[in-house]
């Protein structure tokens, strides 16, 4: 009904009433329905279609609408019409490939099969709603005529908006780095990366936004679009989901899976799997704001060693190219004042296991050596004028480097060029959101196209990313590259992305947000998240206590990197006798766990499963465990506690069913309760699940020094557990594409029961891929069960034809196993106090059955 043809009809009845209270009313009604009409936008319907197997392109009077399967549980939708600019996908990873895929028509509606998941798209009026199976998951609201000549005159027609029906018990996790809960419905967020210096325990906004949802019903929905915008999951209206941007690409896709690990396998599937990364980028760093010359770089280095704490990176922050915080930004050269022979350096660290890497910025200051240079190269953003854009930030008068344009990388990578051939091995990107970002800047990208700030902001520290990866990859074709930065967009985990969650305040409140920021990252294929460990804005005085309990945590995540303001230092080797005493312990134990941290790499970069995951993870029908962020799981085998509070004594912590076993001293727990473990300084609690298979190797100073030519093979025994098996991947720690050419070796344990009382344990060792040609040919492997209640009776090992029985004998000490006498072959020791039954035995080529009665 059109709003002139009310007004009319109002007009004519009004002749005929004299009644004033009347003509009130009807004066008030006709207002009324004017606002009404005005207020019902006319919908979109389904005008035609076709469909080529692969992709239903579906025709609205407001222009087309493109579904695309990409496999049997992921679909793409991409809206387009004349008013948006067709920019491209930054999350969808260039390899994946397209499903072929089914339509169905029917009178009322289009049916989009990718074989599990399913669009229904409704004609009249358009909307699509998404299936799993059977189940509906979301529903995309109507959408409406933007361009009508009656109506929505005001509209913005570079603003993109799309808006989704939730259930209405529905937990939604997502958007990337927030400090919200992890159950992030209810709340509206700025799509926006910004940095939030010095933050603590809540920030609605900050270096990674990620504008993508997870929810119970087992979907993740992303909005595939790098512009600024917001993301409302339900705060304005509980059962409406809204994304909306001032530009940019008009897509999303919706991804299902059958459980969260499935889920997340699927999501990267598409958005991309994150490389394996070097074996040395599990070990421990140095780094602090930061070392000022090359003797301050040796004495750390040196002080690690006279210490006797592993060290196999240092990271050079902005000092290395300036001797001030302010005016050096972009000159991307040695201070040589500072560091005469930073090359030698780099010889000499290296030879001493001492990895190198340099922070670099996409800052170039007008008072930078290296700025002529950059404008005469076109490798800046420029103005509505075309010159270089700039502007004053904190660090200077500056412009930005475009890295979406050819131009700005292959002059940006230069300067990578010529550090890498120095001998720099890895690259830390700050300030990629990027910090300051001016609205008017204009980018252009490779196609021509040309972009406003606004409209890729998002995708800068990503596109960066991808720069250096690939770059780093012509450098060096064969060897893993190092890629940390702290901003980036869905799928930046294909370009090696290791995220650190910035500049968090010294304060228990900032060690108290790190577990939910890392699990939140992980659920969408960003697993490497990590914190500045110790904390790093502020503090007036060293806090041995926090510093202690912050370090103790970050054994048990991703990257093992202390860094602050160097009023404190960020480094273990420089404080207390007694914080040295206990950190030790747990840097040379993150070594010693070498094997199983590079086996959780292995995961993640074949199906996406995080090193760190959440305990909701355990009992997928418990929403209760969503929230909880208390405790994770460091793998499968370990269930991690950090101690986030002062004088904590005691800590609450509920176990998943099972048997769980304290690490540090024995003791057994049953699960599914809540347990009260007492704590001290000296240890945060650290379960491990019954039917776990830890492999470990002795303590080294640097993974340069790494072998698994002897393996300590943990096994904890649970009575319940019938069956348990485990992997173990080894490969040379560095070769590019090991996996891809299978240049790697798996090997398998397990473990099963047998006899009428279940006192039989039957160990299987087996390889399963052995094309790693550096891979021992014999392996000393000593096999250590936990938890073994009674003294065994007999006990055989065979291999091929050979036939071991060993002898057994019981221990001598009540000391540490390392500290007893070492073990021989054919004897088999038990220490009834620590219930723990201990062999050795060589393993070559062939499997190995081993018989504990």
């Amino acid at each position: 009904m059109h709003t002139g043809f009310i007004i009319f009809n109002i007009k004519h009845q009004l002749t005929s009433y004299k009644n004033s209270l009347l003509l009130s009313l009807l004066l008030f009604l006709g207002c009324a329905f004017s606002v009404y009409a005005l207020e019902q936008k006319p919908n979109i319907n389904v005008v035609d279609y076709e469909f080529n197997h692969s992709v239903l392109k579906i025709k609205t009077e407001e222009g087309s609408v493109w579904l695309t399967a990409y496999g049997e549980e992921a679909i793409e939708v991409v809206y387009h019409n004349q008013r948006e600019k067709n920019l491209p996908s930054f999350a969808i990873a260039p390899s994946t490939l397209k499903q072929k895929t089914s339509v169905i028509n029917k009178a009322k509606s289009l049916t989009f099969s990718a074989g599990k998941l399913s669009a229904v798209i409704t004609k009249v009026p358009f909307n699509i709603s998404f299936y799993k199976n059977t189940e509906q998951l979301i529903s995309q609201a109507p959408q409406y005529l933007l361009d009508d000549n009656k109506t929505n005159k005001s509209v913005d027609k570079s603003e993109v908006k799309l808006k989704f029906t939730l259930s209405d018990e529905e937990v939604l996790l997502g958007g990337g780095e927030r400090i919200l809960g992890m159950n992030r419905r209810g709340h509206a967020m700025p799509l926006y990366n910004k940095a939030h210096y010095g933050y603590s325990s809540e920030s609605n906004q900050m270096y990674f936004g990620l504008p993508a949802v997870m929810s119970n019903k087992k979907y993740i929905l992303l909005f595939d679009n790098s512009a600024k915008g917001m993301m409302d999951i339900g705060k304005t209206q509980h059962n409406t989901l809204e994304f909306n941007a001032v530009g940019g690409r008009n897509a999303y896709l919706v991804i299902a899976g059958d459980t969260y690990p499935k889920l997340i396998e699927n999501y990267v599937h598409v958005t991309g799997k994150q490389p394996l990364p070097a074996r040395w980028t599990l070990g421990s760093f140095a780094s602090r704001f930061g070392y000022r010359s090359e003797q301050e770089v040796r004495n750390v280095v040196n002080k690690y060693q006279q210490e006797d704490f592993p060290l196999d990176a240092l990271i050079l922050d902005l000092y290395w190219f300036g001797k001030d915080i302010k005016g050096h930004m972009g000159n991307l050269d040695w201070d040589k004042n500072a560091f005469s022979t930073p090359i030698k350096m780099i010889e000499d660290l290296k030879r001493e296991g001492v990895k190198t890497i340099a922070i670099t910025e996409p800052f170039i200051l007008s008072s930078s050596k290296k700025w002529q240079s950059a404008v005469e190269n076109n490798a800046l953003a420029m103005d509505k004028n075309g010159h270089a854009k700039t502007f004053d930030f904190y660090f200077g008068n500056t412009g930005l480097v475009d890295v979406f344009n050819k131009s700005g990388r292959e002059w940006f990578n230069q300067s990578y060029q010529r550090l890498h051939e120095q001998g720099i091995a890895g690259w830390w990107g700050d300030l990629g959101e990027p910090e300051v970002h001016p609205s008017d800047s204009i980018h252009r990208l490779d196609n021509g196209m040309h972009v406003t700030a606004d409209e890729i902001h998002n995708v800068y520290g990503h596109r960066w990313a991808q720069m250096v990866y690939n770059q780093q990859l012509a450098m060096a074709p064969n060897t893993r590259p190092f890629v940390m930065m702290r901003s980036g967009f869905a799928g930046s985990q294909r370009y090696g992305i290791m995220p650190w969650t910035g500049d968090v305040s010294r304060t228990w409140g900032g060690l108290q947000s790190q577990v939910e920021l890392s699990l939140q990252m992980s659920l969408f294929g960003l697993a490497y998240t990590h914190s500045d460990l110790g904390g790093f804005a502020g503090g007036d005085t060293f806090n041995a206590e926090l510093y202690t309990r912050w370090l103790q945590y970050g054994v048990f995540q991703p990257v093992f990197r202390p860094h602050g303001q160097d009023h404190i230092a960020s480094e273990p080797v420089f404080h207390d006798e007694k914080t040295k005493n206990i950190l030790r312990k747990y840097v040379k134990l993150r070594y010693q766990l070498l094997p199983y941290n590079y086996t959780l790499a292995y995961q993640n970069s074949t199906t996406g499963m995080p090193l760190m995951r959440p305990l909701f993870f355990e009992n997928e029908d418990d929403l209760k465990l969503i929230n909880n962020t208390k405790s994770y799981l460091w793998g499968d085998a370990f269930l991690v506690t950090p101690i986030i509070e002062a004088d904590t004594k005691s800590v609450n912590i509920p176990l998943p069913k099972g048997t769980w076993t304290d690490y540090w001293n024995g003791t057994e727990y049953q699960g599914n309760q809540v347990i009260n473990m007492p704590v001290s300084l000296e240890h945060i609690p650290v379960l491990v699940r019954g039917g776990s298979f830890i492999p470990m190797i002795d303590s080294i100073q640097s993974t340069q020094n790494y072998s698994s030519d002897a393996i300590s093979l943990h096994y904890y025994a649970d009575e319940s557990v019938n069956f348990s098996q485990a992997k173990m991947y080894e490969d040379d720690g560095e070769s590019n594409q090991a996996l891809e050419k299978e240049l790697f070796e798996l090997l398998q344990f397990s473990a099963q029961r047998h006899g009428a009382k279940n006192e039989e344990l039957h160990f299987v060792f087996s390889k399963l891929k052995n094309g790693f040609d550096a891979s021992p040919k014999m392996r000393n492997i000593t096999l250590v069960i936990h938890n073994y209640k009674g003294e065994a009776k007999n006990i055989a090992l065979v291999q091929g034809e050979n036939k071991t029985i060993f002898k057994l004998e019981k221990s001598s000490s009540n000391s540490e196993l390392n500290k007893e006498q070492p073990l021989h072959n054919k004897v088999a020791r038990w220490n009834e106090e620590k219930q723990t039954l201990t062999m050795s035995f060589n393993w070559q080529q062939q499997d190995i059955n081993l018989f504990v009665r």
